[in-house]
């Protein structure tokens, strides 16, 4: 089994609970990444590795014409149906993000949500030459993952360390485990796709934290989490490196 279909059982069931009203996922991630989504309305939306559907439903209440969402985990998925109910401009897949999303059209969304599940993945540029596939021309694509100074923080060693970590999750006594990897490396992926860069962010938690858990409001504030980029797909590549088609 690969890491991006691990979240099952315990952690999956706390993983759906804690991004509900966590400083973090709902507190932090979510509002930067709505807030580049900017207006939704009429828009076919991809969510990958959308969870237990929080962004799904976040999506659809904003106006969203259709939401696809791809997850790995059977239990997440389960989460993902309760939470988005019997909607049928809601599609949900399960299938593994380290394969190619065969099943989904070229130039089929007008956006593609990808949060905080890229660090999870080991093919992580085959995943994303498959997003650019399926975005249409002018479509976008948002990202968010863990920041490459937090990573630093938190495990130590080099900044330019781009190993394997485990790290438990939360307070639930679980753990997970994610590849770190330089700011240069996460921007240079992205680009090497022909996106172009519109945006960056590195989300702090919005006030509504500080009544769920003062500490981790206080802590997003004085080291970066999360970085949250917005792109764009152009109908040709912006340029092309040397010796590189």
């Amino acid at each position: 089994m690969s890491d991006s279909t691990a979240y099952e059982g315990a952690l999956a069931d706390y993983f759906a609970g804690n991004a509900t009203d966590g400083p973090y996922n709902a507190h932090t991630d979510r509002p930067a990444m709505l807030a580049l989504a900017g207006d939704v309305r009429g828009l076919r939306v991809l969510d990958v590795g959308c969870g237990a559907g929080h962004y799904i439903a976040e999506l659809r209440a904003r106006g969203a014409a259709e939401v696809v969402g791809v997850e790995g985990s059977a239990t997440l998925l389960d989460h993902a149906r309760d939470r988005t109910g019997a909607d049928p401009a809601v599609t949900l897949h399960r299938h593994d993000l380290e394969e190619p999303l065969t099943f989904l059209p070229d130039d089929s969304f007008d956006l593609c949500v990808v949060a905080l599940v890229h660090h999870h993945l080991d093919a992580r540029r085959e995943l994303l030459a498959e997003l650019h596939r399926v975005l249409r021309p002018g479509g976008t694509l948002l990202l968010s993952t863990v920041h490459p100074t937090a990573d630093w923080v938190w495990h130590g060693g080099s900044y330019f360390d781009e190993d394997r970590v485990v790290t438990r999750f939360g307070d639930s006594g679980t753990t997970n485990s994610y590849r770190r990897m330089t700011m240069q490396t996460f921007l240079n992926e992205l680009l090497d796709t022909g996106l172009v860069l519109e945006r960056l962010v590195e989300p702090r938690a919005t006030e509504a934290a500080r009544q769920v858990d003062e500490a981790r409001y206080r802590k997003t504030h004085q080291t970066p989490f999360f970085v949250a980029v917005r792109m764009r797909k152009v109908q040709e590549k912006p340029w092309v490196e040397e010796g590189r088609a």
